[in-house]
Parts: C-alpha cells; sequence; structure tokens
C-alpha cells in the first residue's frame, strides 16, 4: 500500500466512531502475564477509561505473537490494530479523544519527560526483575510465560524470551547492575513522580493525562503483583502521595459504582 493510500485509510479510520465491540489483548490473566506485561495493559486500560472509551479484555496465550509489534497489550478497534500506549494515545487523539489537549507547551514536553522516565526506570526495572534475578526468573517468570505449552517448547519459548530480555538488558547498560542497584533506580524514579505530583489529585492538577495512566499502570501493578520479594513494592510504599494516587484513580476509573 502507498503512503498516500495509508495515510487516506488513516483518515477514514479517524473518521468512524468509536465502536462499542472495541477489543485490548493481553496474555492469559491468571496464568501467564508477568509484571512488566499487566502494567502495560493495565495504563492502556486505565488511559482509555479516562477518555471514557469502551473496549472489552481478551486474554489470548498467543497474544505477543498476535500483536504487530509483539509487544503488549494491543487493541483491534474496526479494522485497525494498535499496539502499545504511545501509538494508542494517537490513534485515540486522531478521533478526537485527548486528555492533554489542556496542556501547554512546557507542561506538554515535561509530561513526555516525565512518561520517558517511567518506561526507561519503571519499565525496565521489571523486565530486569523478572529476567534478569535468577530466584523470580527460576520461580515465577520462566513457568509462568511458558504456561500455555507444551514441553519441550515451553523451555525453548521461556529461555529464548529471557536471552532477548538479558541481551537488551546488556545493550543499554543495565546487565551489570545489581538487583540493589535497580531497587534504588526505582525508589529515586518514585522520589521524582512523587515530587511532581505534589498534593494534587493528578500530576497536572484537576484532569488526567496519559502520564497518570501510565505511572498507575506500573505502581498498581508492582504493589499487586506477587514476586518473590517485596522489596520493589516496599519502594513504592515509601511514597504516601503515590499510594493516595493509585487508590483514587482505583476507585474513580475501575471500581464498579452500581454495586
Amino acid at each position: 500500500m502507498s503512503l498516500a493510500a495509508e495515510a487516506f485509510v488513516s483518515q477514514m479510520a479517524a473518521a468512524e466512531p468509536w465502536p462499542e465491540s472495541a477489543t485490548l489483548y493481553q496474555p492469559l490473566k491468571e496464568d501467564q502475564i508477568l509484571l512488566s506485561d499487566c502494567a502495560s495493559s493495565l495504563a492502556v486500560q486505565a488511559y482509555l477509561r479516562m477518555c471514557g472509551l469502551p473496549v472489552q479484555v481478551v486474554c489470548r496465550a498467543n497474544a505477543e505473537y498476535m500483536s504487530p509489534s509483539g509487544k503488549i497489550p494491543f487493541i483491534h478497534v474496526g479494522n485497525q490494530v494498535v499496539s502499545e500506549l504511545g501509538p494508542i494515545v494517537q490513534f485515540t487523539k486522531a478521533k478526537g479523544n485527548s486528555l492533554s489537549d489542556g496542556l501547554d507547551d512546557v507542561q506538554r514536553a515535561e509530561m513526555k519527560a516525565y512518561m520517558e522516565l517511567v518506561n526507561n526506570m519503571l519499565l525496565t526495572a521489571e523486565l530486569y526483575i523478572q529476567w534478569c534475578d535468577d530466584p523470580t526468573a527460576a520461580e515465577i517468570s520462566r513457568p509462568r510465560y511458558s504456561s500455555p505449552y507444551s514441553w519441550p517448547l515451553s523451555n525453548i519459548l521461556a529461555y529464548q524470551k529471557q536471552w532477548e530480555v538479558r541481551r537488551k538488558m546488556n545493550a543499554i547498560g543495565w546487565g551489570g547492575k545489581t538487583l540493589e542497584q535497580v531497587y534504588e533506580d526505582v525508589s529515586q524514579c518514585c522520589q521524582a513522580l512523587s515530587q511532581r505530583l505534589g498534593t494534587q489529585p493528578y500530576f497536572f492538577n484537576k484532569q488526567p493525562t496519559e502520564l497518570d495512566a501510565l505511572v498507575f499502570g506500573h505502581l498498581f501493578t508492582i504493589l499487586t503483583t506477587r514476586l518473590t520479594s517485596t522489596e520493589l513494592a516496599e519502594r513504592i510504599k515509601s511514597y504516601s502521595n503515590l499510594l493516595s494516587f493509585c487508590r483514587r484513580i482505583e476507585q474513580t476509573y475501575f471500581e464498579d459504582k452500581s454495586s
């Protein structure tokens, strides 16, 4: 398809209203999904709920291989398939749904900087703990990641994934870090987020943006996911305003008001 044709298709897709049949795909929730994918999926769900856009969550064992980018989660809206929070934000914006339109240029740049911080620190720390911490990899990550598959494919896929992540960690300079250094990076990230949030309900005062959705997805998932150690969650619990922030978003966007 030519660039002009792709642009035309994108314009047509943007002109279509958000359908009730929109679907978000992620790995199996009970037995398979890992901390980092769960956090990324929750961030997208929070973002869509903040936008008032309905989406049905569907769990598939092969969700990672269904995704056009190989990343979780991805959404299927009409005839469009979009993966990861950033592209999904742009996709909804093209349809006239944006949480950050009210920000000025300086605020928008600041928001993007904090989102980079979360992705570079929290997401990377989650991947490191899942696959570079040997007890976590052996007791949680490899068994869960490979659970839908039979032996020997289960072992092959799990060790292949671990090798891929460890290679990435080496490439970005995290391969030589100790677990304590990773925890300290998380603490510094949380301190920066806590200072920016202050006493506000959201990072940019009274209305949430995609930054709020991203931070909630990662912090809430870390706080509620079982790992071989509670140290990662304890680092977050040191910041009471971040805990209140997570509870606020959970109550506002995820709790059933009719019950």
